[in-house]
């Protein structure tokens, strides 16, 4: 697949995960004013979620193994999830507490901040295809064996 469908798909599963993330924020801060770093990541994880189901039926669907799918995930945790979890932590704690931003357009720019970053660890670790897994692109080609 072409870098930049796949570029423009992982944005729009990204916009729908943003929608995800800042409305259980929105939601958690107004039942739990005080507690913006419990709702900042549980936000977060259900967004990672989220996301993990779409890139994994849509961004990435031609590299799915029904085999591989937990691995995926791990993967997409460790690799997505520090980056998104670390990189809201560090740049809500700028953007709210020193810029004194409000809190949905301070995530906002923090979810932006992370992107860039999310789809090449996405693209080249979380779903890369396995080794094994890959075929060869031209049927009349041999092992020299």
């Amino acid at each position: 697949m072409n870098i930049l469908v796949r570029w423009w798909k992982f944005n729009l599963v990204g916009a729908m995960g943003m929608v995800v993330q800042l409305g259980t924020l929105r939601l958690f801060d107004r039942m739990a004013p005080g507690h913006s770093l419990a709702a900042l990541v549980t936000a977060v994880e259900l967004a990672l979620m989220h996301n993990f189901i779409w890139h994994l039926r849509y961004t990435w669907q031609d590299r799915r193994e029904e085999a591989a799918w937990a691995t995926q995930l791990l993967q997409f945790q460790v690799s997505n999830g520090l980056v998104s979890l670390l990189g809201n932590l560090v740049l809500m704690r700028l953007l709210v507490h020193e810029a004194r931003q409000p809190l949905l357009v301070a995530n906002t720019l923090a979810i932006l901040c992370c992107s860039i970053l999310n789809f090449c660890l996405g693209n080249n670790w979380a779903f890369t295809p396995r080794v094994d897994a890959i075929k060869p692109r031209c049927s009349g080609w041999s092992s020299p064996n």
